[in-house]
């Protein structure tokens, strides 16, 4: 069976386009995973994307994760609340082009629905306007959360291209 997916590309090219969301309280903390753990990207990448048919990774061996998330281009951050986790994003530096793509992000499913990821997109795009780059960006489909697409417009970032696959 074939589905119709539409997938859309979003940049920001400046943090002062960034429509910013506070911090919903000092329970909440953001750090980079340092040391690096794949395993922790894993759980994410399951548990957030089998509600998205996020698959391409399923098959990748360990070797391919931890040669993947040990990358110098690549960092992972994750967000909690106290000490539980709550979401994640994983940042690609392309130095080719001086940008950072938001590869993945993601918030768990019992944490969905509650602004959460409005503040941590806001966070994704500081994150890496640290770095000094010219853009960030970002693609999501029909397959991802309902809200996704309206919470990277709503945070200043803007369509660049619009494709449609059929999968």
């Amino acid at each position: 069976m074939t589905e119709e997916v539409e997938r859309n590309y979003l940049e920001i090219n400046s943090l002062q386009d960034l429509k910013e969301v506070n911090k919903p309280s000092e329970d909440y903390s953001l750090c980079l995973i340092n040391p690096i753990n794949f395993q922790i990207n894993k759980f994410f990448y399951k548990n957030i994307g089998k509600n998205h048919k996020w698959i391409d990774r399923l098959s990748w061996s360990e070797e391919k994760w931890i040669t993947y998330v040990t990358s110098e281009n690549v960092q992972t951050y994750i967000f909690k609340f106290k000490n539980d986790l709550v979401g994640f994003f994983e940042l690609v530096f392309h130095p080719e082009k001086n940008e950072i793509e938001i590869a993945y992000f993601g918030i768990l499913e019992e944490y969905q629905n509650k602004k959460l990821g409005s503040y941590l997109l806001s966070e994704a795009i500081k994150k890496s306007f640290q770095n000094n780059i010219n853009r960030v960006w970002v693609h999501t489909c029909s397959l991802d959360h309902k809200n996704a697409l309206n919470n990277y417009v709503a945070r200043g970032m803007k369509i660049f291209k619009t494709e449609i696959l059929n999968i």
